[in-house]
């Protein structure tokens, strides 16, 4: 009787032990946002180091792999295509880009309103 004492002292926090390993162990959710190629791509926007053709190609790559893994693109991506398409000429894709940007994030709205009014307003 007197070696069973020690065992069951150690069982609660053998036990508490394991809960939170197991807590710690649980997979976590999911990301809400896919940020595959942005971060970059707006780097080298500000660096000005590609020019915007090379940009958009670069982003609608990161488009294709972030809605094949079926997640959704992060604030700002839309935006930041329409922008550059809208630099080079491609005010089509441009406000398509822009109108995206305002139904997937309706924050956005006022100033994605603003950006397609300025574009139209130019020669």
């Amino acid at each position: 009787m007197k070696h069973t004492r020690p065992i069951r002292g150690m069982t609660l926090p053998a036990m508490t032990v394991a809960v939170l390993l197991t807590g710690c162990a649980a997979s976590s959710p999911p990301p809400l946002y896919q940020w595959t190629g942005y971060q970059p791509a707006v780097y080298d926007y500000l660096k000005r180091d590609k020019d915007p053709q090379q940009q958009i190609d670069a982003l609608e790559k990161a488009l294709q792999e972030i809605r094949a893994k079926g997640a959704t693109p992060p604030p700002g991506f839309h935006a930041q295509l329409g922008m550059l398409y809208a630099s080079v000429g491609k005010d089509g894709p441009a406000m398509e880009q822009f109108g995206t940007e305002k139904d997937l994030f309706p924050e956005s709205s006022t100033y994605m309103d603003f950006l397609m009014k300025h574009k139209t307003q130019q020669p």
